[in-house]
């Protein structure tokens, strides 16, 4: 039995060693791979899947395995930002279960349609944009120190960016976690309005509007029983 025959049965198929500075590479690796481990897979199929791909291979001289393309975030048209009602304060806002609707009346974005906020390829992550300069200048309005709160405060979306909400300091308010009730049951309404518009059951512009000036009615309308 050849040294490099030997090799191979002690060595699991796929097991991947890290290659050393000007070394040769071990005996019986078919393929080194681009972040410097060698492969000593005996098929080229997956080989080197999880370390970048295939910088050279080892045993025939085939070339490189092409990187695989990175995906890219694709590019949302929010259109602009219309308020659900005149925004009149801009400090001195109550800090509540609710939104003070003079400071924050809530607001939306004319080109998140149904169409776009329904399509699996939207994302809410491709539209939120919240420093934490506008953060803080949401809870100064509100009375608050501007610094973080953890999980105990979150600075929410009126009307949730699920449902075509706008990034707008018009649209956002401190939420406590302990409000009674808090962001998280918020969040349970957000996502169940979100199915209703998209089936059909509900406009969205109700629920945008529903949401905005009582969420906890839309709530019990929609569930049946108080949040």
């Amino acid at each position: 039995m050849s040294l490099r025959t030997l090799l191979l049965l002690l060595i699991p198929v796929g097991v991947v060693a890290t290659a050393a500075f000007g070394a040769s590479p071990p005996v019986g690796a078919t393929a080194l791979c681009r972040d410097g481990t060698y492969s000593f897979s005996q098929h080229h199929s997956g080989t080197c899947s999880h370390h970048g791909g295939v910088a050279q291979w080892l045993d025939t001289g085939a070339a490189p395995a092409a990187a695989a393309p990175t995906p890219q975030a694709q590019a949302v048209e929010v259109g602009a930002t219309v308020l659900l009602k005149a925004r009149t304060r801009t400090g001195g806002c109550t800090l509540a279960a609710n939104p003070d609707r003079r400071c924050s009346p809530g607001a939306y974005y004319t080109g998140l349609t149904k169409a776009v906020l329904c399509s699996s390829a939207f994302h809410t992550g491709d539209v939120r944009n919240l420093p934490d300069s506008e953060k803080h200048a949401v809870e100064v309005e509100y009375g608050l120190a501007p610094r973080g709160y953890g999980h105990t405060l979150e600075i929410d979306h009126i009307v949730s960016l699920e449902l075509g909400g706008s990034n707008d300091i018009a649209n956002r308010f401190p939420e406590k976690a302990n409000a009674n009730p808090g962001y998280g049951v918020k969040d349970l309404l957000e996502n169940k309005v979100h199915d209703l518009v998209c089936s059909g059951t509900m406009t969205l512009r109700a629920a945008q509007t529903g949401i905005a000036s009582n969420w906890q009615a839309l709530y019990r309308t929609v569930f049946g029983v108080s949040p």
